[in-house]
């Protein structure tokens, strides 16, 4: 239990923008509010999960990249910008 709360607070120091859902204690139900909150978290999620999903259509995405690192983010980029295109197209 103590490496679990260690490692949250070491995530939140890397990464402070982040959202964790929360988890309820056990035989303890979570507060309505909290469920919202959760809700709330995992729907920003799925809209995040179906873009990645989308930009794996191209090939370069869905496997691991063996060129050289430099180079992925600009791909990267320019794929998200196709699909930027294709999504203000519809």
């Amino acid at each position: 239990m103590f490496l679990q709360i260690k490692a949250i607070r070491v995530f939140y120091a890397l990464h402070p923008n982040s959202l964790l859902p929360l988890k309820a204690k056990r035989r303890c139900k979570l507060d309505p509010e909290l469920k919202i909150y959760n809700q709330k978290i995992n729907k920003r999620r799925i809209g995040i999960e179906h873009v990645f999903g989308s930009l794996k259509t191209f090939k370069i995405l869905a496997e691991r990249y063996r060129n050289r690192g430099k180079r992925l983010g600009l791909r990267f980029n320019l794929i998200a910008g196709i699909y930027n295109l294709e999504l203000s197209k519809k």
